[in-house]
């Protein structure tokens, strides 16, 4: 059976009888009680069906690699409607709509989120035969610390450096620029650590790199805990954890959310350092107010925060405050 649009007034069977009738334009008006242009209409058409009713240019915001990025955003994140435009408006493009937003998930079919869950869930059933090795719980507190390097911008004359830290149960993030890599920009950003964190931080794990500790910079291949950031994290109350050497997946955590970082670095080209910094600062509030993790169940870092406040308080020096999101 074809398909026939709703205010039709013919079907594919008179269109054909229409389209093989040699009488005149007025005589086959007359005849199926139709207007002359419909009649020339089906004359001229090589088939009897309804063509689509889409149109041949779509008017949309959104370029067409920017859908390629929010689609693979829907399908690795698995973010409701509202989370996704949230981070499509803050990263990608800040005049898409939301109508907007959701025609491009229909096109692309990924518009169903059950489905993609369950998907997603399948395909995890399927990988259980492979041993996974995961973190060990640990209450918050427990923070990774990492450094990345940023690309030289227009304006600068030297790169500069990321720390960024990590926090193993909440996934909270805590990111600061710095001119250099030294001990005394780790141990400032570890200050900055303990002033800005809502938990009271009790370990701290870091690679064996030199801003970090004098492993292997003496015979015994030992931290004297003489280096500046053991001496602060002494003075911190701060258990200080190497990785093993050779071992970087040990601190594999903070590495994939430097991943996350490239990506966002990648997909702008910035005019200046401040541009730059600006949109780290911007990504790491929407990370870690916004955006929901997997690994935690579905929400977002300072959800987790709050949760675990209202569970063990004593674990918090401060309250846990969730910031609003976009106005529109």
């Amino acid at each position: 059976m074809s398909r026939v649009h709703a205010q039709a007034r013919t079907t594919p069977r008179t269109r054909a009888e229409i389209r093989a009738s040699s009488a005149s334009l007025g005589e086959l008006a007359k005849r199926y009680n139709i207007s002359r242009a419909t009649v020339r209409k089906w004359k001229r058409r090589d088939s009897p069906d309804d063509l689509s009713h889409r149109p041949h240019t779509l008017h949309t915001t959104l370029l067409p690699v920017q859908e390629a990025i929010a689609v693979e955003l829907r399908r690795l994140l698995l973010l409701p409607l509202d989370d996704l435009l949230a981070v499509v408006r803050e990263f990608i493009n800040p005049a898409v709509s939301r109508a907007g937003l959701d025609r491009c998930l229909r096109r692309h079919g990924v518009s169903n989120l059950r489905e993609l869950v369950a998907q997603a869930n399948t395909d995890a059933a399927g990988a259980q035969d492979k041993p996974v090795k995961t973190f060990k719980d640990y209450e918050p507190g427990f923070v990774h610390v990492d450094i990345k390097y940023l690309p030289q911008m227009p304006d600068e004359q030297h790169r500069r450096y990321l720390f960024v830290a990590i926090d193993r149960a909440t996934r909270w993030v805590f990111m600061h620029i710095y001119a250099d890599q030294s001990e005394n920009s780790s141990v400032d950003f570890l200050q900055r650590l303990q002033q800005a964190a809502p938990m009271k931080i009790t370990k701290v794990l870091t690679d064996n790199g030199s801003q970090f500790t004098d492993r292997f910079t003496n015979q015994k291949r030992q931290a004297s805990g003489k280096h500046q950031f053991d001496v602060c994290c002494k003075a911190l109350d701060i258990e200080h954890r190497l990785c093993p050497p050779r071992h970087p997946q040990t601190n594999g955590m903070v590495e994939r959310f430097n991943g996350r970082i490239s990506e966002v670095i990648g997909q702008t080209r910035f005019a200046s350092a401040a541009q730059l910094e600006a949109t780290l600062i911007n990504y790491g509030k929407t990370y870690n107010h916004h955006i929901p993790q997997r690994a935690l169940g579905g929400i977002c870092p300072v959800d987790a925060l709050k949760k675990w406040q209202e569970k063990k308080p004593d674990l918090f020096k401060k309250q846990v405050y969730k910031q609003t999101g976009l106005d529109s």
